[in-house]
């Protein structure tokens, strides 16, 4: 009689590994330590390979939680031993591999009828002054602006994303059985089939733009397995946070919700200007409209007079015209500017005749 046991190759492990070397590098929750060490319990092929991969990537923060999870486990096989360089030589050729399959949105060791891809591990970024669309593997799109950072992790239960710094725009593909969850800060925006845009002005301070659909917020810290089913079954009123609908903008300041008011389309179209590179102003002081126009380009301004913070800007310029704003400002202001450098624009009211 012959037992048929289930047999865990080593190459998935070794991409077990890697998707655990990327949730310790975004944090680990207490119960998702927890489950690491039980994973990593299983066998030394475990243990070895999450700290092959991490001593591999060289990341400090990497081993020094492993450290800290496994105390008495050795951080690497001896350098002199020829086990040590063939394990680090197939992980390098493992991550390679992996790596590109991630990056085509593809599992490198699923089989080829397997149409739908759950997993997705992926950082997503924007340099100051670019804008730039991304897919990911649900079918999803997101729009990165100027100096974005988001942090995708797709799992087959939930779509969790992280904006770290700046802004997006997310257009959610349908999936009822995995909530699409962004976290900025202390809170988080979660969707089903939705357009949505996130701005993150600080980790206090946020502000929400829903196009379509509806967009939960909560604190971060709600369970992203509650979430899909509080949507879909419970009424507004009973929902442990609050609800945005199509049309509407909310303002997050110091963590707390501070307004949330229906807008129009017109306004809607001013918010979201900035996806057609275009910045619209109306009636801004001059500093704050500067502030804007800074997130998109290493210019800094320097403002010699007080006076010229009472000044109202209004108009639509183009995000990194930055000689288009000047020329408009000493036009229509009688404002006169000076470049001290390359990055910096001194700002004055031209003296009196």
């Amino acid at each position: 009689m012959t037992t048929i046991k289930p047999f865990t190759s080593k190459d998935d492990i070794k991409a077990q590994a890697c998707l655990w070397i990327s949730k310790i590098d975004r944090g680990l929750s207490l119960e998702e330590k927890l489950a690491l060490q039980q994973w990593a319990k299983q066998s030394d092929f475990y243990r070895n390979s999450l700290f092959s991969l991490a001593a591999f990537w060289d990341d400090l923060s990497v081993l020094n939680e492993l450290s800290a999870l496994f105390p008495l486990e050795k951080t690497m096989p001896e350098k002199n031993s020829f086990i040590a360089r063939y394990a680090i030589a197939a992980s390098t050729a493992f991550i390679l591999l992996f790596a590109g399959s991630l990056f085509m949105n593809i599992s490198p060791f699923s089989d080829a009828t397997n149409d739908k891809q759950f997993v997705e591990v992926r950082t997503l970024q924007t340099l100051i002054g670019q804008q730039t669309r991304f897919s990911l593997s649900d079918g999803s799109r997101i729009k990165l602006n100027t100096n974005s950072l988001v942090n995708v992790s797709f799992s087959k239960n939930n779509r969790l994303l992280t904006l770290i710094k700046g802004e997006a725009s997310f257009d959610v593909a349908k999936d009822k059985s995995r909530p699409f969850t962004v976290t900025v800060g202390e809170k988080s925006f979660t969707a089903l089939g939705t357009i949505f845009n996130v701005q993150k002005k600080s980790n206090e301070n946020m502000e929400l733009v829903v196009t379509e659909g509806r967009v939960l917020i909560t604190k971060s810290s709600e369970p992203l397995n509650k979430i899909a089913n509080m949507l879909t079954i419970l009424p507004k009123e009973a929902l442990p946070g609050v609800l945005i609908t199509s049309g509407e903008i909310a303002t997050i300041e110091n963590n707390t919700q501070t307004l949330n008011q229906k807008i129009s389309f017109e306004k809607i179209q001013r918010e979201l200007a900035w996806q057609q590179g275009m910045l619209v102003f109306t009636g801004e002081p001059l500093d704050e409209a500067l502030a804007e126009v800074s997130r998109y380009t290493t210019t800094t301004f320097e403002i010699d007079d007080d006076a010229l913070t009472k000044i109202k800007v209004a108009g639509y310029f183009k995000a990194n015209d930055i000689d288009g704003l000047l020329k408009s400002l000493s036009s229509n202001f009688n404002i006169q500017f000076e470049k001290i450098n390359n990055t910096s624009i001194r700002l004055s009211l031209h003296a009196s005749k």
